[in-house]
């Protein structure tokens, strides 16, 4: 199933489709104003794919450079420069297979956390293919889902294997599942966790992180109509990232990613799609 994909350098570079065997797999929100997003602005919920960096959680909201205009340097190249550390991006498709090769430059010693936050078009029958017994963060919006004192005080997240950390299933589901909505939302981290599938009918799409020396792993948003509370809608979110945390604030020693003495990091994300007849 040869994959195309579709980017937006001007708002924030955002991945806009990723389309193969005539499926739309990135799933578009129902917010309105991505358009006219602003630095600093309120993170906007369009769907499709935003780079976060170097955070994706806390301050700014989904990170410094899903609110800016990238510049265009070469066919499937874009840059975005901040005073802290200049980002590249280049994506090719060749041979059906969608590859985005990224360099962070900043200064030796600079921790960030980056994702890319993938929301995919998913049936309620899709789930997500990961190493049985993974360990697995979850974030404090779980904490409301879990028996009464099961949350460890004043930390930021609690770990269990995959696909049930804690003992956590959701209307019968382990968290590999994205059943119908069940007016529940959570996010969650998958350590050293670098490679996925996601399987959802015949079609299979593999996401994989390739990046030496840096932690890897698969964060997801658990979405099923739980969130926002106003006006709650269904979004599964299969983030490859660089660190450990949602927030970098909240990352320790190991759970961000640090530029080395080079001055330079450097990770390949690969995605792949094919179909079972």
């Amino acid at each position: 199933m040869a994959l195309r994909m579709a980017y937006d350098a001007a708002h924030g570079g955002r991945w806009t489709s990723l389309h193969g065997g005539g499926r739309e797999w990135l799933w578009r929100g129902p917010e309105p104003g991505r358009h006219e997003v602003r630095p600093d602005d309120a993170f906007v919920d369009a769907g499709g794919l935003e780079e976060c960096l170097p955070t994706v959680r806390g301050e700014p909201d989904h990170g410094e450079v899903w609110s800016r205009p990238w510049r265009s340097a070469a066919p499937g190249t874009v840059v975005i420069e901040r005073p802290t550390f200049t980002l590249t991006r280049r994506i090719t498709d060749s041979g059906g297979v969608v590859v985005a090769d990224y360099r962070l430059a900043a200064d030796p010693g600079y921790r960030f956390v980056w994702a890319a936050h993938a929301l995919l078009d998913l049936s309620p029958a899709a789930r997500l293919d990961a190493p049985t017994g993974t360990p697995t963060r979850l974030h404090p919006e779980a904490a409301a889902l879990l028996p009464p004192g099961s949350w460890p005080t004043g930390d930021p997240w609690l770990t269990g294997p995959w696909p049930a950390p804690a003992g956590l299933t959701l209307a019968g589901l382990t968290l590999d599942m994205f059943g119908p909505d069940d007016g529940t939302a959570l996010g969650a981290v998958l350590l050293d966790c670098a490679r996925v599938q996601v399987l959802d009918g015949p079609d299979r799409l593999t996401l994989e992180l390739e990046c030496a020396g840096q932690p890897r792993s698969t964060a997801l948003w658990r979405n099923l109509g739980g969130w926002p509370a106003n006006r709650p809608y269904r979004s599964v979110g299969i983030e490859p990232m660089l660190g450990a945390a949602f927030d970098l604030a909240d990352a320790g020693p190991d759970d961000a990613a640090v530029v080395p003495a080079s001055g330079e990091v450097a990770w390949r994300l690969t995605i792949s799609a094919h179909r079972i007849h």
